[in-house]
């Protein structure tokens, strides 16, 4: 072949082997290497919308070791080759696989799941809030999807390793650290570690990093002695595949661009636990609200909603599969605003309404479908669904929306309320938006409108400059209010956030940490009557598994107010079943009557009475509620 055919029969390869990428702006970077007629390939990252600009806990995988998406095998795959990464594709591998690829326009990421081969197994750890772990489900829908098919529950056993990580407090991220430093050892020392049957895994791991640390320490995990391949912030995701794929051609992949969009509105999580009859949807992203002291709006971006259709759709796919319980999910999660729709579907008129006495430093531009909106449609599609949702913002709770939480008996009487600190100076160096009073004229509001409702919130000791008075303001606020549960922090100062740029981190750690301990002490003082007060009440308890303290005779479930309930399995009238006088034990998933005997600090315990369903335990209550009135 002369000179001249050799670059046309090139160039057609090219054109070609463009569709093998995942992304319609991927590029090629072709290296002469030595003297030798070879091309190396490398993806260039697309263009995206960047952007100028929750409490932690670890969800790790509990499951048996190995879990098989059923996925058949494909019957071409393009993640295959015998090439040498470090040496590159031969010009034969490079046109043999431009050939493949130009008889179909199909990209791998978009093959149907059935076509799709593994591309390695997959183990996950995840760190932090609830949203995290709505997240890992995303990632693990987008990997299926790619053909990375199988999970298992062990490190050792992976060819990949994805820590989706917190960034919010510095001891989360000390955990993260340590367990990178054991990941770092799978991936240096693998050899031996098969050899001496430590690892299981078919080649040294590629570790993935995700969430928010990811965008906050970007340079800093890339730079940790090859400690990780591949740095993936919370709005690309979707590009995981590619960077995997850079890393077999010796670059490290990362993506940590914001997303002024970004949703994940279209892809449909798979679900992490093995409880199927509770589930999170994430309804929002992001945060606008710029609190002095948070990192959220730096490492998760601008607010944006999904469009309330993709949202009913999910919830609809779950009740299909079992799930009777959804906690929708959004790092402001009341401030949902559906803008998607178009403006004549809004009241004309209509503005942004706040909760009283409170003010925001971000300002709605174009109003869609509020909270309330996407609440009312959900609870009345899907009336035999619980709905919970976390985390709001006290300043988003307008009286509709109080009203029908009150009106609807499949919308929980559970509010996350954060206050942060009890003292009005404090709340305004935080810049929060509110004063102590107005927000315990918000509790009282709550507490007129939903007399039932249980009130859960979070705080912060040891805030830049707080002195032993303001410290003091927040236990009595604690007190006064009477929570049903409450995350307590000491503070973390933050890098980049409006505390960091302009207070001095001045309470000494020991400070913080006997501060910490009060406020402990404060709360268990009041929550215990807010268990004792359900005594002798009858409540509905979804039932989620054996109670791990009895599994052999107890079940244990929440009841509306989040509270753990546990009670003796046995057997009991079934009244959601057609033959009314059918007696079986309860199950998980089932609605169950209970009623309370007895309370601790953090648990309920009572007697089943019945098996039932949502719709028909409330309307029975409401019965009785006309009845009481009408005998007086």
């Amino acid at each position: 072949m002369n000179t001249s055919s050799l670059s046309s029969s090139m160039a057609s390869s090219l054109t070609s082997f463009s569709s093998i990428f995942g992304h319609t702006h991927c590029g090629l970077r072709l290296n002469k290497l030595h003297s030798r007629c070879r091309l190396g390939l490398r993806a260039l990252p697309p263009p995206k919308p960047q952007a100028s600009v929750s409490s932690c806990f670890c969800h790790r995988t509990s499951r048996p070791l190995r879990q098989t998406f059923p996925l058949a095998p494909s019957s071409r795959s393009f993640s295959q080759s015998h090439i040498s990464a470090h040496e590159g594709p031969s010009l034969r591998h490079f046109i043999a696989q431009a050939a493949l690829t130009a008889s179909s326009e199909t990209r791998p990421d978009q093959l149907p799941a059935s076509e799709v081969s593994s591309r390695g197994r997959i183990y996950h750890e995840t760190y932090g809030c609830q949203m995290n772990i709505n997240d890992m489900e995303v990632v693990l829908s987008i990997m299926k999807n790619a053909g990375y098919s199988e999970v298992v529950g062990v490190p050792e056993s992976a060819e990949i390793i994805f820590i989706n990580t917190c960034a919010i407090r510095d001891n989360a991220e000390q955990r993260v650290w340590q367990r990178l430093n054991y990941f770092w050892f799978l991936k240096r020392h693998w050899k031996s570690n098969v050899a001496i049957g430590r690892s299981s895994s078919q080649r040294p791991p590629k570790v993935v990093v995700l969430g928010c640390m990811a965008e906050r320490l970007k340079d800093k995990i890339l730079d940790a002695d090859k400690m990780v391949d591949v740095v993936c912030g919370p709005d690309a995701y979707r590009d995981l595949p590619r960077l995997l794929e850079e890393v077999d051609y010796g670059q490290k992949g990362i993506n940590t661009l914001l997303s002024l969009e970004e949703t994940y509105a279209d892809i449909s999580p798979v679900r992490i636990s093995n409880n199927s009859v509770t589930a999170f949807v994430s309804v929002m992203r992001g945060c606008n609200n710029m609190c002095s002291f948070c990192i959220v709006p730096f490492t998760r971006g601008r607010e944006r909603s999904r469009p309330v259709d993709s949202i009913v759709r999910e919830v609809g796919e779950l009740w299909n599969g079992g799930v009777k319980e959804v906690t929708l999910l959004g790092q402001n999660v009341n401030s949902y605003n559906d803008a998607s729709i178009d403006e004549n579907e809004v009241e004309p008129g209509t503005n942004w309404r706040l909760s009283e006495g409170f003010s925001s430093m971000s300002k709605v531009r174009k109003m869609g479908l509020r909270f309330s909106d996407l609440l009312d449609r959900l609870s009345s599609e899907y009336p035999e669904i619980r709905f919970r949702f976390t985390s709001p913002h006290p300043k988003d709770f307008p009286d509709d929306l109080l009203y029908l939480m009150r009106d609807r008996p499949n919308i929980c009487k559970c509010i996350h309320l954060p206050a942060q600190t009890g003292n009005t100076n404090v709340l305004e160096r935080m810049r929060r938006g509110y004063t102590r009073d107005a927000y315990l004229d918000l509790v009282q509001k709550i507490r007129r409108i939903i007399p039932e409702v249980g009130i859960t919130s979070d705080f912060i000791c040891g805030f830049c400059g707080e002195t032993e008075e303001e410290h003091e303001d927040t236990l009595s606020l604690i007190k006064a209010v009477g929570y049903d549960m409450a995350y307590m922090f000491a503070y973390s100062m933050r890098e980049k956030t409006h505390a960091h740029r302009n207070y001095i981190d001045d309470v000494p750690e020991e400070v913080k940490q006997r501060r910490l301990a009060e406020l402990i002490e404060a709360f268990r003082e009041s929550t215990g009557q807010c268990y004792e007060s359900q005594i002798g009440t009858v409540q509905l308890v979804l039932v989620e598994g054996p109670n791990k303290r009895a599994p052999d005779t107890e079940l244990i479930g929440k009841s509306d107010r989040g509270h753990r309930v546990s009670f003796v399995n046995q057997s009991v009238p079934s009244c959601s079943d057609d033959n009314v006088n059918e007696r079986r034990n309860p199950v998980v998933g089932d609605y169950v009557e209970v009623h309370i005997l007895k309370s601790t600090r953090a648990s309920l315990f009572g007697e089943a009475l019945a098996v039932t369903k949502l719709s028909s335990f409330y309307n029975n209550v409401a019965e009785e509620a006309i009845a009481c009135e009408s005998r007086s």
